[in-house]
């Protein structure tokens, strides 16, 4: 077969395979006409492509070697039509439809094809009635003209997805994934677009239009916050450049309206009717007769399109024989599209109905297993196949690839707008049907599916209550058919109460004491939802989502069959999930510190975790039960690996050392030694021969697994490593570092193969999917990277998180890849596609600040749920809570006279609040990453703020001026202090260093070394003369500001110290440490007075209040404690109200036992003698 071209050779192997083409393509994730069009030699395939084909047909060795040789000469010989064409470099082809069965239009392929390719129009728009074709007219012309682009790029707007998303993606591509920040307006993010539609011949088709303009509006205004579309089109007219952005629609734009013209390059092409001859084609398998004059009759009575002729095919057919002539001769046979589809839905059994309101529901092609197993379908399997063998024959429905069913678009619309239209007034009557059998959202469904349901199902019916109601009339309304549910349904099984709370969220109404006590609430989507003291006594909750308690996610893996996901927290705890749902199945207990790493053994029996309390624990991966635990290493365990066949355990851990345990009886085996520093990383070669470890000293080692002993050291990453992993042949190994990029090795040599640039933050995490082709990498820069490793280029970047990206996973068969974050969530992603299917959120409130008002009346806090509390002291009582922030808030401070309060975040900005009433006086922006630490000056004229950013900006508080940036700092600042002067700004950074700045002139006097970790905070005596320093490497030093120098270590933490504080009276120093203590100095001889353990968790900030006796402690364990430093009283707590504070969960079901055990964390109770 080496004779054969590429597209016989394809044809031929996939035949062989027993796939269609729309297997194939299901498998490879392209099109079905893509590959349609590379069997019929119309394309050549990228590398790419052809990697994708060859392990979608299993190939291997010679012939996987000969099918990647000949798809390359062709690439090279073959010219892919009469025009002079380019290889298409790229392709999007998102949801073009096939092309099956295309009929006729060779005039307007051949006036669109003019128009694009040699009259270079910049926007072509293909408009006409719904279903009369422009859809597939549109994809068979991209099949024709591809080649004449450097990139083609398809979306759908039918689901109205929001303008920045298409465009963020649409410049991705268009940069080759290289381009991920983008600007924050409009019209600065098409400047860029443009740049690319200059540089490189584009074409873009955005299907479907109509979906973003009003319905019925004459005037094609846009929906609500959809007006970006309008000036896209609006630019990309009247901009020069050498692409061409094509789309379909309905209704004319009103920017085409003004400036197209057959001399324009702005164009327009109204889509009239088929012809008989085609028509003819199309209805063949109709089974209708008929003269010629009948058939050109019928065709032109439904004016030529084709979705009329399929649709009145059917009462033809079942109601006149399929006589045309007879049909004709019929009362009034012509109807209009909207009457036809209200005549066919009418003929619709109930059986039919109920399938397609699913599917209009659904948004997406399903499987006739995922209709089958709907919840409150009364339809058995047989009567679901008739039901759609009748809608195929009624041209109801169609098949998107093998045995996955969706509706046209005109169809899916007519019967969402349907269904909210019957769901709108069955809630107006209480007369409830539809609202019980089906589910207008599903909490389950994948990310992209329930924002579509959210935006075209919910809200268009939240805007028709509020329409004829009113808020406060339609929350009475829906808590009126609770009364009644509970009355009449009470243990029902149904969707109705779950419909109820989804609509009740989405109108924001307040939630607080709503009974659901003993109904069914099914996908009841309430992650990041408040739920205080609402009653969920004895009702179902299956399918419902809820917000989990995991912090940040540090390490992710899958179970070797891919059924389970296992993820270490900043929590302390290990959770399983079910990775098809995301429930969660177990939640293992007993690391008393963070659990950096996860580990499933290889028959998936087993699960172990690495944690920061120096332990590794071996779980029972069914039950959660502790099998055993592994004691040794003397500090932090960073990563832990099995080997290939689940014997050996190696550990990495922060004392520099790797072990190797014995799975069975725990037993240590082996101590690699080598590394001068953290050992971050550790993972074995697949072939079971070799074990690699990475860390803080930037080398790798490759050591010998059987004797133990290193064989070479790889060295050229220029920063810490945080990750090794191998490729599964074991020849290959990559590692990704702090210096932003990975690194591919050769194991037999010592010198790199490849660098992977792309990433702009420290990389965390790399890891091969199962056949080594491509490589996954999460950042600090928030994204993951999928690279392809032949073309060493970026495949997809996937953005989602909105933190530290920890770890990625695949899964075993390599289509899914899973995310652990510092935002507290774990995503699950299609690999083909780079969609996010599905976000696992978490809830804390770590307290990350803490300060007192002037007078110490009043203490603020700032916190993880981006609120900013204000309380009294006195009583413990939250006043008030300032939100406006949209990420966490790391640092809070009292202005001098304590008339205002600053807050920073990791919004990347500051606010400025007036404590007393909670209102925003001003919003400085201008930091391009964390902000970490805020304080005023003493005469409160000037703010100062430490950033990740790597610097420090001076502002003028009252107008939100930057007066000054002053940088020197080579990382993270993480404080500021000023001096009680008000000259001297002291600042303390990852780097190690503390910093002193002169105000005036914002001019470094100063640099002070000797911590050996990272320096968390400073503060200065209230005399001026001291710096107190609060360090990584679990020291405080205490400076004389005068001559630089130190004057005392003080060391009695066993972990960071995260912030000091001197009183005000200078003679006691408080410092607080991630060891869950706070110790009280005496300041002047280095003694530790008292030691404070009340805390369960990190030690974030503390301050004094005015008095010299009153500390504040702001922990992770979510409290704030008010401690008298002057005796060993108990210390008064403030806690924030928890999300679902007095939710009363007794005898609920359909809730796994984690789940309940989350639930109640986060404040549900439960009577247990019920």
């Amino acid at each position: 077969m080496s004779n054969l071209a590429f597209g016989p050779l394809l044809r031929f192997y996939r035949r062989r395979a027993q796939l269609t083409q729309e297997d194939l393509a299901g498998k490879s994730g392209y099109g079905a006409n893509y590959v349609s069009m590379i069997e019929r030699g119309v394309r050549s395939p990228t590398g790419a492509t052809a990697q994708a084909l060859a392990k979608a047909l299993d190939l291997n060795g010679q012939e996987y070697d000969q099918f990647i040789i000949t798809a390359t000469e062709q690439r090279k010989a073959t010219s892919l039509s009469p025009l002079t064409l380019h290889e298409v470099n790229q392709e999007d082809w998102g949801e073009i439809p096939h092309t099956r069965g295309f009929q006729g239009r060779q005039q307007e392929l051949a006036d669109l094809e003019q128009w694009i390719v040699d009259d270079s129009c910049q926007i072509v728009a293909v408009l006409g009635i719904g279903g009369i074709g422009k859809t597939t007219l549109t994809a068979k012309l991209i099949e024709q003209i591809a080649g004449a682009f450097h990139y083609v790029y398809w979306r759908t707007l039918q689901h109205a997805p929001p303008f920045k998303a298409v465009l963020q993606h649409c410049i991705q591509f268009l940069s080759d994934q290289q381009r991920i920040d983008l600007p924050k307006n409009d019209n600065e993010q098409i400047s860029l677009l443009i740049e690319y539609l200059r540089k490189h011949r584009c074409l873009l088709v955005l299907d479907n239009f109509e979906s973003v303009l009003q319905a019925g509006n004459r005037t094609s205004l846009y929906l609500p916050d959809y007006e970006g579309y309008g000036k896209l089109l609006q630019r990309v007219g009247d901009t020069q450049h050498q692409s061409c952005l094509v789309l379909t629609s309905r209704e004319k734009p009103k920017e085409i309206a003004q400036w197209e013209g057959m001399t324009s390059p702005i164009r327009s092409l109204y889509l009239s009717g088929i012809k008989q001859s085609e028509g003819r084609k199309i209805l063949n398998d109709k089974g209708l007769f008929g003269s010629d004059n009948d058939w050109t009759n019928l065709i032109q009575l439904y004016s030529g399109n084709p979705l009329a002729l399929k649709l009145v095919s059917e009462p033809i057919r079942d109601l006149f024989g399929g006589d045309i002539a007879v049909f004709l001769k019929s009362e009034d046979p012509s109807l209009g599209i909207q009457d036809l589809l209200d005549q066919q839905f009418k003929r619709l059994s109930a059986q039919e109905k109920e399938i397609m309101y699913w599917l209009a529901i659904e948004r997406e092609a399903v499987s006739l297993y995922d209709l089958q197993e709907l919840k409150v379908s009364s339809l058995s399997k047989g009567e679901v196949l008739d039901a759609m063998a009748s809608l195929r024959r009624r041209s109801m429905i169609e098949m998107s690839s093998v045995a996955h069913f969706t509706l046209q678009p005109v169809i899916m619309e007519y019967v969402t707008n349907k269904f909210v239209e019957q769901i709108a007034e069955e809630i107006r009557t209480a007369k409830l049907e539809l609202f019980m059998s089906h589910a207008l959202m599903k909490a389950q469904a994948k990310d992209y599916v329930r924002d579509s349901q959210k935006r075209l199902i919910l809200t268009p019916l939240a805007q028709s209550l509020l329409f004829k109601a009113g808020e406060q009339e339609s929350g009475a309304k829906l808590k009126d058919l609770l009364i009644m549910l509970r009355q009449t349904q009470p243990y029902s099984l149904n969707y109705a109460a779950g419909n109820v709370l989804n609509l009740l969220i989405h109108l924001n109404i307040d939630l607080h004491n709503y009974d659901f006590s003993s109904l069914t609430v099914w996908q009841a989507y309430l992650q990041g939802v408040i739920l205080q003291d609402v009653n969920f006594t004895s009702s179902n909750l299956a399918t419902s989502v809820f917000t989990d308690i995991f912090g940040n996610i540090l390490s992710v893996d899958f179970s070797p069959n891919g059924s389970l996901l296992a993820g270490g927290t900043s929590n302390c705890e290990v959770w399983v999930w079910q990775a098809s749902s995301g429930i969660p199945l177990l939640t293992c207990r007993g690391h008393p510190d963070w659990a950096w790493s996860v580990a499933f053994s290889p028959d998936g029996a087993k699960l172990a975790s690495g944690s920061e309390d120096k332990t590794i624990r071996i779980w029972e991966a069914d039950t959660g039960r502790c099998l055993n635990i592994l004691y040794g290493h003397i500090h932090v365990v960073k990563s832990i690996a099995f080997s290939p066949d689940g014997t050996i355990l190696a550990s990495g851990s922060s004392d520099q050392t790797i072990r190797l345990w014995e799975v069975h009886t725990g037993r240590c085996l082996n101590i690699l030694q080598g590394h001068t520093n953290i050992v971050r990383s550790v993972a074995f070669s697949p072939d079971g021969k070799f074990l690699a470890s990475g860390g803080d000293d930037q080398a790798i080692y490759l050591w010998e697994l059987s004797t133990g002993r290193c064989l070479r050291i790889l060295q050229g990453h220029e920063g810490r490593i945080h990750s090794v992993t191998f490729s599964p042949d074991s020849t290959t190994l990559a590692s990704s570092s702090d210096d932003r990029t990975i690194r591919l090795w050769k194991i037999d040599t010592e010198q790199y193969v490849k660098i992977l640039r792309g990433h702009t933050n420290v990389i965390r995490s790399v890891v091969f999917n199962s056949d080594g082709t491509i490589l996954a990498s999460g950042s600090d820069d928030q994204t993951i990277r999928l690279w392809e490793i032949n073309t060493e280029q970026t495949l997809r970047i996937l953005q989602g998180h909105s933190s530290w990206v920890y770890s990625v996973a695949f899964s075993p068969d390599g289509t899914l890849l899973a995310s652990g974050s510092d935002d507290h969530t774990t995503r699950f992603w299609n690999v083909n596609t780079g969609q996010c299917l599905r976000t696992l959120q978490g809830h804390t409130n770590w307290i990350k600040s803490v300060t007192f008002s002037p007078d110490g009346t009043i203490l603020a806090s700032g916190s993880e749920d981006r609120k900013v509390r204000v309380w009294d002291v006195n009583t413990g009582q939250c006043l008030r809570a300032l939100q406006g922030h949209t990420n966490l808030v790391r640092s809070v401070a009292f202005s001098p006279d304590g008339t205002v309060l600053a807050s920073g975040s990791d919004d990347q900005t500051i606010r400025i609040w007036e404590p007393g009433t909670g209102h925003c006086l001003n919003i400085l922006q201008g930091h391009t990453s964390w902000v970490q630490s805020v304080a005023f000056s003493l005469d409160g004229t000037i703010l100062a703020s430490g950033s990740d950013d790597q610097t420090i900006r001076i502002w003028e508080p009252g107008t939100g001026h930057c007066l000054n940036i002053l940088q020197g700092h080579t990382s993270r600042v993480y404080s500021v202090a000023f001096s009680p002067d008000g000259t001297i700004l002291a600042s303390g950074s990852d780097d190690q260093s503390i910093r002193f700045w002169e105000i005036s002139t914002g001019r470094c006097i100063q640099t002070l070394r000797g911590h050996g970790g990272r320096v968390y905070s400073v503060a200065f005596s209230h005399d001026g003369s001291i710096l107190a320093s609060g360090s990584g490497d679990q020291t405080i030093r205490l400076w004389e500001v005068n001559t630089f120098k130190v004057i005392r270590i003080l060391q009695a933490h066993s972990s960071w110290v995260m912030s000091v504080a001197f009183n005000s009276d200078d003679t006691i120093l408080a410092s607080g440490s991630e060891d869950h203590t706070v110790c009280v100095w005496e300041a002047s001889t280095g003694r530790v007075l008292r030691t404070f353990k009340d805390h369960t968790h990190v030690i974030r900030s503390i301050a004094f209040g005015p008095d010299r006796h009153m500390l504040a402690s702001a922990s992770h364990d979510e409290t704030i404690k008010l401690w008298n430093v002057l005796t060993n009283d108990q210390p008064k707590t403030l806690i924030s109200e928890r999300p679902y504070e007095r939710m009363n969960i007794t005898n609920v079901k359909g809730l796994s036992e984690a789940q309940k055990t989350a639930l109640k964390v986060l404040g549900a109770i439960e009577d247990v003698k019920m």
